[in-house]
């Protein structure tokens, strides 16, 4: 028995498509890889943009730069398993494989909620004392920044995810999506998940909520700086840079919020609605991110003409 039950508790995990729609699974697959390839190729040129054009070499678009990053590695991430899934129906996935995966993708989520943040304080010094702009946000500050983020993002997943590996899997080892989540392995292990239960709700609150929280409150003070401009134009001129940053803002944590609520409250909700969720969460906000900054700021769109006239 001892050999038996070892043999269940190493056994690869099962990914999950479309449950009942499996016949469907190649048309599924048509839209899935027009939304990476936009993904990919959106926030491909956003960082190759970023990287050529000298104008482009400013703190705003230094952080837009680790937002695409982030975005892509997310995709690049989730991609191999979710279209394997739907293109050759290769369901399983090796233990250590699917613990890795699910690491880099709640890491690069709590990451993408770090850029976001550094974001707003871009434009709250930028509108609040832009002056001192300059001095403030110079290179190696934003590198500082970016690499607090990375920091924060990578370890900050370390303790929920290596207990996983240790843990023993006697229970059945079926997965409800195409990729692997923490909770949905944790709830396979047979042993006490206590501490993987609780860490990740006060995680959740420390990151997410705490940067939404303080995002709100940086423009709640670029409104008060903003109201005190005279000028009609300058007021239009300033909001002007924000409105894609609230754009990403909203469509990152709408979705994260939406799926927080129909994890917790949609016991009644059919299955197909979560999974969908959830893939609206991890394809939504990379999908929209560079079509958001490429429609509403100006310096993008000139680089992008200025690559397409070449």
């Amino acid at each position: 028995t001892h050999a038996m039950w070892y043999n269940i508790s190493a056994a690869p995990f099962v990914l999950t498509g479309f449950p009942g729609l499996e016949k469907a699974h190649y048309w599924i697959s048509i839209p899935f890889f027009a939304v990476y390839f936009s993904v990919l190729l959106g926030n491909g040129t956003l960082l190759h943009l970023i990287k050529d054009d000298h104008s482009l070499h400013e703190p705003m678009y230094y952080f837009l730069a680790m937002l695409a990053g982030t975005d892509l590695m997310v995709t690049l991430t989730t991609m191999p398993t979710v279209m394997g899934v739907l293109w050759l129906n290769h369901r399983e996935i090796n233990q250590g494989i699917c613990f890795l995966q699910a690491y880099f993708i709640h890491s690069l989520s709590s990451i993408e909620s770090g850029v976001l943040l550094a974001m707003a304080y871009d434009r709250f010094i930028a509108i609040c004392t832009p002056l001192r702009y300059k001095s403030i946000l110079t290179n190696s500050r934003v590198m500082k920044v970016g690499l607090g983020i990375l920091t924060r993002g990578f370890l900050s997943l370390v303790p929920p995810i290596m207990p996983l590996y240790f843990f023993p899997y006697c229970r059945s080892h079926i997965l409800s999506h195409a990729f692997c989540l923490h909770q949905d392995v944790m709830k396979l292990a047979c042993a006490d998940i206590t501490f993987n239960r609780v860490y990740p709700v006060v995680l959740v609150a420390l990151t997410f909520f705490l940067d939404a929280l303080i995002i709100v409150f940086s423009y709640v003070l670029i409104l008060k700086t903003v109201m005190g401009i005279a000028s009609g134009e300058e007021l239009a001129k300033a909001l002007n840079t924000c409105v894609s940053h609230i754009s990403c803002v909203l469509v990152f944590y709408i979705s994260a919020i939406g799926l927080t609520f129909i994890h917790r409250f949609g016991k009644h909700v059919p299955h197909v609605v979560h999974i969908t969720m959830s893939y609206f969460y991890f394809l939504f906000p990379p999908f929209m991110n560079p079509i958001i900054y490429s429609i509403k700021t100006k310096q993008i769109q000139r680089s992008i003409v200025g690559l397409f006239s070449v």
